[in-house]
């Protein structure tokens, strides 16, 4: 007998969320930077998600990804938050802001909201529990 949706557990089922999109680096330079940025969450973690940068970007060549709590995005998107590696903001109705804090230094990205609001909408969907089937 073969092992159907219906008999597996929610967390058996459930995707990971990846949402690419493309976000500004905000520099002092009139002319920005446009970027291809990936959005992940996965339902084993359901308080996080990541933000990765392409390797093209980093010294070492390498994905840089950064892990921080979903709250601290959802929040960010109404009004300034966070006050550790990550801080995000609304700028204005229709973009937001998150910043990076290393020991290399700052990263200001610029990212449009509705591409993290549609992000967010589909992370909450993928960790929601489902009803049990009968």
């Amino acid at each position: 007998m073969s092992a159907t949706a219906e008999n597996l557990p929610a967390t058996a089922t459930a995707a990971p969320v990846e949402e690419r999109v493309r976000a500004r680096v905000i520099t002092d330079d009139p002319l920005y930077r446009a970027i291809p940025v990936a959005l992940r969450f996965t339902p084993a973690e359901p308080l996080a998600v990541r933000i990765v940068f392409p390797g093209g970007l980093s010294p070492e060549g390498t994905d840089n990804e950064w892990v921080f709590p979903r709250a601290l995005l959802e929040a960010g998107l109404q009004a300034p938050t966070g006050t550790g590696d990550v801080r995000v903001w609304p700028c204005g109705r229709v973009q937001a802001v998150v910043e990076f804090h290393s020991p290399e230094g700052v990263a200001v990205v610029q990212f449009d909201i509705a591409a993290l609001r549609r992000f967010l909408r589909r992370t909450f969907t993928a960790s929601a529990p489902s009803a049990p089937t009968r």
